[in-house]
Order: C-alpha cells, then structure tokens, then sequence
C-alpha cells in the first residue's frame, strides 16, 4: 500500500466560503449558527425564489428552503451558508446543481488550486471523486412533490430538477462541472458520508487505483432535515433566542442538534506523487474503519464505537497512546455524547484531550467528517487543540475523558475524527502532520 497525504483542501461553511475564513473563525471562537424563520411563515401555495434564481419555463421558482408552511417546528436555529456568489456561477453548470452541489464545487476548486493540480490531470483519468452526501437535494425533492402532488402527473416537472434530486447529485455534479473522468464514489450514509468518503479515497490511492482522489462531503439546510430531529426529540430548541449558545456537545444544558450547511473537499495522492510534483503536505492519512452497529437504527452504543475507533488505530499501525487529540462527532445530544465518551473512556482513557467542533459549526450533516478533518489538519499544522464551543458545565455523564474549555498546545501527534450516523454507520480515521 502507498502513502497518503493530504496536499489541498477546500471548505464552504456557515462562516463563507474558503478555508481561511472557516480556520480563523474557529480560531477565534465564533459561531454559525443564527436564527431562521418560523416554519409556518408562508403560504405553501406561493412559489418563492430559490437561493438560485432558476426559474421553471412555466414561470414557477423554486421554493425557499428555510421556509416549510404548515406544521409549525420548535427549532428555530440554523447553521447557514452566507451568500457567497453561487447564481454567479456560469448557469450551463448551476442550472443542474443545487446549493449542496455547488458548495461542493467551490470547495473542490479550492482544494485542487491548493494541490497544484492541472486542468490536464483532472480530466486525464488519473483523478476520481468521493463525495458523499446525506440524500439528494432536499430541496429539490421538496419541488419536485409540490409541482407532482399539485398537478397530479409529472408533466410540470424538469428533467434539471431530477438531477438536483438524485442521490449523487453533488458527485456527479462536481465531476462533470471539473471534467473529471476516472472513478465516482457517492457514499450515501448519512453523517458518516463525508468520513466515509475520505475513507474510501484513502483506500483508492493507497491501493493505487487512482492517482489523485478528491473526496469529502456536502449537504444543504431544509427544514424538514431539522423536522426529522425534532420528531426523534433530538433538535435543539431551548436556545432559539440565542442561537450563539447552541449546540452545547458534552454540556449538562445541550438539548440535541443544531443543523447545518456546508461542503468540504481535501485532494488526496500518494506521498510519492507529492514529492514527485514538489508540492506542500499538509497531512498524511494513517487509518480508516468503517463498522456496523446493528444493536439499534436509532441508538448509539458505546461499543461498537469504541470497536470502531480500534480498527482505525490497528489500519494506522498505532497504538491509543500515540494519539494525542481526538475530534469527536459529538452533536449536542444526551445519547450519542454519553455513548462516544464512554467509548473514547474505554479505548484511549482520560488524559487525551476530545473536543466537538460542532458547537461552532452546528451539524453539517455529510459535510461534518470533511469540515471537521480540514480543520483537524489546520489545528496540527497549528499546534493547538480548539475546545468546544459553549460547554460550560461538563455533564458528569461525559465526565470520564479529558474535555478542555480552553486552547490546548500540542507539539505533534496523532488525531482521531469520528463520525457517526443513524443507522449504526460509524467511521474513524486517523491523522498525520507531516510537520511530525
């Protein structure tokens, strides 16, 4: 098997567009979450301008995807995408994409101009795409029923709109919108998609089956996502006054999810085709796991998690006490927070530092594993652990493993990301600086 390395990254998150502002606004504390509007704001017989402007040839838009008439949901917080300029974006390409396929291309742009990688080696076959995603566009999926349910019959609806709605939307979208013709990977596992992508990505070059893989994941915000959440009692709702201070992971006053939006793509080759090419490394891939829970569709349990993380250290070759911070998937839930620490706990013991990103982020869904790695390699590159954001208290449920509330310095070491999905999907992977 061949080495590797991380050698570009690109991100589209609640704070903009790029890495830069995704880093510094971690760095300093911020947060993406803001409040949205009620659910039941608007008529559900009124079309409204979609994020993109597209308008249907029989002259209906698409509908606004922060606003769902009728039954009224409790969570009124978000974690959304500020415009960046997507109905700028030349409309041959957006005319299929929705906004979780164009995050995801603004994200790979970055990351291949990061890498150095030419329009010739992107379309030359040498380059493939593992980009997962949550589900297809929900919010063209939510099109698509009101056009087929008002009339009855499929005539009103566009063939664009079908392939905004497809399960690999965003991976095929990419790839055709960057020429890319070697293999297409649509991982489709909910918040493990962007961890099981980069996972999958790593075996592909290290097997040698392609020279270079872009991978990560993306999603877009829908109420209805938030919907699914609340009806599991697991949607943040007591913090709608002050978005700021939710998701609270790991604290004694969390009350469930915040979601979000967001892409994030890193460029992966062999660390001999780095060296190859003289180009920066940012991060080497050590391990990948990917295992089942099949205990519970609903309910995390420890574990299978710790199992998990297990067999991403013996892929690495490592041992626990080589790790010296562990990024937790950790949403601000009782259940899946008490499940991971207890893991955590059990596999790596009390003194390794664990934080959760998403109290800045909120949870960007399938994007989650990708942002939260690109900001795991900034965090080695920079030496320092981020604690997680708004735990105040620490839930003595979650009390048994190493929580800061402050900056940690590190001077090396390994990372461990998880992620973890309804459905018992779990993935970890372990990390590198090559500044070690």
């Amino acid at each position: 098997m061949k080495r590797v390395v991380i050698t570009g990254m690109g991100a589209v998150s609640p704070f903009g567009n790029g890495t830069d502002v995704l880093f510094a606004s971690l760095r300093k504390g911020l947060s993406g979450i803001s409040r949205i509007a009620p659910s039941d704001a608007q008529d559900a017989s009124v079309p409204h301008p979609g994020r993109f402007g597209i308008k249907f040839e029989d002259g209906r838009g698409e509908h606004d995807p922060c606003v769902t008439p009728g039954q009224r949901q409790r969570p009124l917080v978000a974690g959304l995408v500020p415009d960046i300029g997507i109905d700028s974006l030349p409309r041959t390409l957006r005319r299929s994409m929705s906004p979780m396929s164009a995050y995801a291309y603004l994200a790979a742009l970055e990351a291949v101009d990061q890498a150095g990688i030419t329009s010739d080696e992107l379309k030359g076959g040498q380059t493939g795409i593992a980009l997962g995603s949550t589900l297809g566009s929900p919010e063209a999926l939510e099109s698509f029923f009101r056009l087929y349910l008002a009339a009855g019959d499929i005539s009103g609806v566009k063939s664009m709109l079908f392939f905004r709605s497809m399960s690999h939307t965003a991976a095929v979208n990419t790839a055709q919108a960057l020429g890319v013709t070697g293999r297409v990977i649509a991982p489709c596992a909910a918040c493990s998609s962007g961890c099981q992508a980069i996972g999958l990505a790593y075996e592909t070059v290290a097997f040698g089956r392609q020279e270079y893989m872009l991978c990560g994941g993306t999603d877009e915000f829908h109420p209805l996502v938030t919907g699914t959440f609340d009806l599991l009692n697991a949607a943040s709702s007591a913090y709608n006054e002050h978005p700021e201070q939710t998701p609270r992971p790991f604290d004694a006053g969390r009350d469930g999810v915040v979601c979000s939006e967001g892409a994030a793509l890193l460029f992966l080759e062999s660390a001999e085709s780095a060296a190859r090419r003289q180009v920066k490394i940012l991060a080497e891939i050590l391990g990948f796991a990917s295992l089942h829970d099949s205990g519970s569709i609903a309910e995390p349990s420890s574990e299978p998690i710790a199992a998990c993380m297990r067999a991403a250290l013996k892929d690495a070759g490592v041992a626990a006490g080589d790790v010296a911070y562990i990024n937790a998937h950790a949403t601000g839930t009782e259940l899946g927070d008490i499940a991971e620490s207890r893991a955590i706990a059990d596999v790596f013991g009390p003194n390794i530092p664990v934080s959760s990103l998403k109290g800045h982020l909120g949870h960007t869904m399938a994007a989650s594993g990708a942002l939260e790695s690109a900001a795991c390699v900034a965090m080695l590159r920079g030496k320092t652990i981020l604690p997680t954001r708004n735990l105040e208290k620490i839930d003595e449920r979650c009390a048994g493993i190493l929580l800061p509330q402050n900056p940690v310095a590190v001077q090396g070491g390994l990372v461990v990301k998880n992620s973890f999905a309804l459905g018992g999907i779990n993935c970890s992977l372990v990390l590198r600086s090559r500044d070690d």
